[in-house]
């Protein structure tokens, strides 16, 4: 398959790259904010919350929602509703300053992940096949590559500007990517047959509200109370009652059967634990070197500084995508998923013997995104060698999620792990050493298990063995 003529498929990739980094940078660019927002918005600081929880629930839900209905109605006209909606949620949060306005924009921002499964769909069937691989990398690496820059760029904004000015150029880049959509990216001709199903959504749906609702607030409101427990049981009972209803039903929002394979299965399943790993790494540095020195490790750095320590990892990034699509293609992305999570697990044992170094600390965190990038890369290359090429969108939404998920499940765990070690003195109170230490053992033992989940992927031949058919037949497995 080709693009459009005129259109040299750099284009197609530049633009779709674009839009997964800007929606990337829009899922970070309030954490830098969050201690502030409650004098701005005149709420509680649990109310506050909410900005980053209703954004991860709603890209948790859209993300396989959108990416199935890629698949069946065409992945580019999804992929503009998704930046539309984007664009909505930029507009609210940037006009208001009620705290109601700004979570329904939040909501509206966070449904636009969908972009990123979307853009790899489109790269697998509008690319010549030879491009296919490092593009796809390039693609899956901008969810990574927008959150690390995305914090800095947010405590510059916080800094020196009015903080609704970040929302703006939010809003004015995403009518730019919208524009360019519409010129470079051509629409998909492949289309997955049958009706939507509206059922499996819905359960979908309310299995993902239950269960990450009581993951994000599951500390603030006791892991032990009713609303925890209640919705956990829920999310239980309802994913019982999903997963028989989609075994069922003739057209799924998600085949469960193939999803079921080993190499849909542990590809899945590592990459919850990658974006467990990934995002201890982005919670734990900005905190870390804010912390006052009365703590005997902590370096007391300014806002601006926590957040420009997460640039080099960010660097390491963008430079690596390409690196990772070579190395698949010369020993598969088994090897290089293997390779990128043990990478991951190294940096981490360097941040155990170094916090409190600016410079290691930095150099540890950059080890740690080096790992995430190569890793992100080869995610999306796995799941299109094992899935039908009219599921592409709805599986790399599925993996897309369980980053998601395993996002969700790492705040949660350091935000605990954080408050139940603490110190205080003269009335302040931060958490110990300990604390960011035990924060960084969980991580690389996650890092660790995603090796073991990858070593059980089934081994394929590598691509160069196999040749440009690889791309085209890989959902023939």
């Amino acid at each position: 398959m080709t693009v459009r003529p005129g259109v040299h498929p750099r284009m197609v990739l530049a633009a779709l790259a674009s839009c997964g980094v800007l929606v990337s940078v829009m899922q970070t660019i309030v954490v830098p904010l969050l201690p502030e927002l409650p004098a701005l918005t005149h709420s509680q600081p649990a109310d506050v919350s909410w900005l980053v929880t209703v954004t991860l629930l709603t890209g948790a839900v859209f993300t396989p929602l959108l990416g199935r209905a890629g698949d069946m109605y065409g992945k580019r006209r999804v992929l503009l509703v998704a930046l539309s909606s984007m664009v909505v949620g930029s507009l609210l949060c940037a006009i208001s300053s009620h705290l109601p306005v700004l979570i329904v924009g939040r909501a509206f921002q966070g449904a636009a992940v969908a972009v990123v499964p979307l853009g790899i769909s489109i790269l697998r069937d509008e690319l010549p096949p030879a491009r296919v691989i490092p593009s796809i990398a390039i693609m899956s690496s901008t969810l990574g590559v927008g959150a690390a820059f995305g914090i800095p760029a947010a405590t510059l904004v916080v800094e020196y500007a009015n903080w609704h000015t970040m929302f703006w150029i939010c809003l004015g880049l995403g009518l730019l990517d919208i524009a360019v959509v519409l010129l470079i990216v051509p629409e998909s001709k492949l289309r997955t047959s049958g009706r939507f199903d509206v059922l499996g959504a819905f359960g979908l749906s309310a299995f993902l509200v239950c269960l990450l609702l009581a993951v994000s607030k599951g500390s603030a409101w006791g892991w032990a109370s009713a609303k925890s427990l209640g919705l956990f049981a829920g999310a239980a009972v309802i994913a019982v009652c999903w997963v028989w209803y989609e075994l069922r039903v003739a057209a799924p929002l998600v085949d469960l059967r193939v999803s079921a394979r080993p190499a849909v299965l542990f590809t899945n399943l590592a990459a919850l634990l990658i974006g467990f790993a990934f995002y201890a790494n982005s919670l734990s540095t900005a905190q870390l070197v804010q912390e006052p020195t009365w703590t005997g490790y902590g370096l007391g750095a300014s806002i601006v500084v926590s957040g420009l320590c997460l640039l080099p990892g960010g660097v390491a990034m963008v430079l690596l995508s390409p690196v990772s699509a070579r190395i698949s293609a010369a020993r598969g992305p088994r090897f290089t998923l293997a390779v990128a999570a043990a990478l991951m697990a190294v940096g981490y044992v360097v941040r155990l013997f170094t916090s409190g170094n600016l410079v290691a600390i930095v150099a540890g965190a950059t080890v740690v995104s080096a790992g995430t990038a190569v890793a992100y890369s080869a995610l999306p290359a796995l799941i299109m060698h094992a899935v039908p090429v009219t599921e592409t969108a709805a599986a790399n939404g599925l993996n897309t999620l369980m980053r998601t998920i395993g996002q969700a499940v790492c705040s949660a765990v350091v935000v605990t792990v954080l408050t139940s070690m603490a110190a205080t003195k003269a009335g302040h109170t931060a958490p110990t050493l300990r604390a960011y230490l035990t924060v960084f053992v969980i991580a690389g033992l996650a890092a660790l298990a995603a090796v073991g989940l990858t070593l059980l992927i089934p081994a394929r031949r590598t691509a160069a063995s196999r040749g440009p058919a690889l791309v085209e037949a890989g959902g023939s497995s």
